[in-house]
């Protein structure tokens, strides 16, 4: 994809968080069907602005649940380049399997917190880097002793929802893991711990009300392209 009309260069990184529990069956193709769209979408809607994207690259983090099957508890895609590795992207996307899960609570912060670590691109004139949660569960706080005990649990994950909060920060800070101005935070998730204190308390983060067991809004997805597409 080229810059257009006023020259400038525009990255986008996109991490995709995606819960795919048992509990998300009714509502993972959906999931799916949005993740697949979101290419397509972005680009439309940017080229309606008169913009191009120069570099676009999408991610994808399924999560389970550490406390109940460590061994697929995380899984944790490279960086897909589009249009270049479209098809890698989708194949990840169309693999994902509801499974597992355990107990209500599900490991989403582990997975945001991967998410923040990822290698963003640094380059060009204006940057977005995007995360993107889709859950309908809570999640178990940070430093649960049986989710830390599980022998995949990442050891860079912070020990504490206060210790995510500093490698998100509210400035570029030594601890902040994100460029400040560049990075956004979409959380599609139920009212409650953690996502309600996320939504509350951290910067530039957009927090969209789910139902257990209903699927995402086209309205919803329609901001989310146009809340990236606006900040650039």
């Amino acid at each position: 994809m080229s810059a257009q009309g006023n020259n400038l260069q525009y990255a986008v990184d996109i991490v995709l968080c995606v819960d795919a529990t048992l509990s998300m069956r009714p509502i993972l193709d959906d999931v799916k069907h949005s993740a697949l769209s979101f290419p397509g979408r972005l680009a439309q809607e940017m080229k309606d602005k008169g913009r191009g994207i120069s570099s676009l690259r999408l991610k994808v983090i399924a999560f389970r649940d550490f406390g109940d099957r460590a061994d697929d508890a995380i899984s944790e895609s490279p960086f897909f380049s589009v249009p270049h590795e479209l098809d890698d992207f989708e194949r990840t996307v169309r693999e994902l399997t509801p499974s597992g899960g355990g107990d209500e609570p599900e490991s989403g912060l582990e997975a945001l917190a991967l998410a923040m670590a990822s290698k963003w691109e640094t380059g060009l004139d204006r940057r977005r880097h995007v995360i993107v949660v889709f859950t309908d569960a809570p999640a178990h706080p940070l430093g649960d002793r049986r989710q830390r005990a599980a022998h995949t649990y990442p050891a860079s994950i912070p020990s504490s929802l206060d210790g995510l909060f500093e490698q998100w920060g509210h400035r570029q800070s030594p601890h902040a893991l994100m460029e400040n101005s560049a990075k956004r935070l979409l959380v599609f998730a139920p009212e409650e711990y953690p996502w309600t204190d996320i939504a509350d308390d951290w910067n530039h983060t957009l927090f969209f009300p789910s139902t257990a067991g209903e699927g995402l809004e086209e309205w919803e997805m329609d901001e989310i392209i146009a809340t990236i597409a606006n900040s650039l």
